[in-house]
């Protein structure tokens, strides 16, 4: 039987962690405003259709978690390593579309004679696919 003072405590927990409001979070759930405040003020216990949709919307949060406070959140899954692989910093930049790279300032000449070597695309499931230049 689900303690429901401590899964509304849970359920808050994840809706604070992702930086939503009740309204934008039972948006993103796919459910009625009235039904998370109901919840959380107390007044219903949460169905299983609402635990799923929670589930599928959030998929770091762990069922046995959100039920019964056991096991982690947010859940991590893990990628298989890769063999050799080392970390790299992640690197991001914004560039306008009209904007000439060699005007910009992080531009040099050395980065023009570098190429692609290799794309690893990771899936929130923890499988991943990776692409290798012929």
């Amino acid at each position: 039987m689900i303690n429901n003072d401590d899964f509304v405590k849970r359920l808050q927990k994840v809706i604070q962690y992702y930086g939503e409001s009740a309204s934008s979070f039972a948006e993103k759930v796919g459910v009625q405003r009235s039904s998370i405040s109901h919840i959380l003020s107390g007044r219903n216990k949460p169905s299983l259709d609402f635990v799923l949709k929670i589930l599928q919307a959030f998929p770091e949060v762990e069922l046995y978690w959100l039920l019964n406070g056991k096991g982690v959140f947010p859940s991590k899954p893990m990628a298989p390593p890769i063999s050799g692989q080392t970390s790299l910093p992640i690197v991001e930049r914004e560039v306008e579309l009209n904007e000439d790279p060699k005007q910009t300032p992080a531009y040099t000449e050395k980065q023009t004679n570098k190429a692609i070597e290799r794309i690893v695309i990771f899936y929130t499931d923890g499988t991943f696919k990776e692409y290798h230049k012929e």
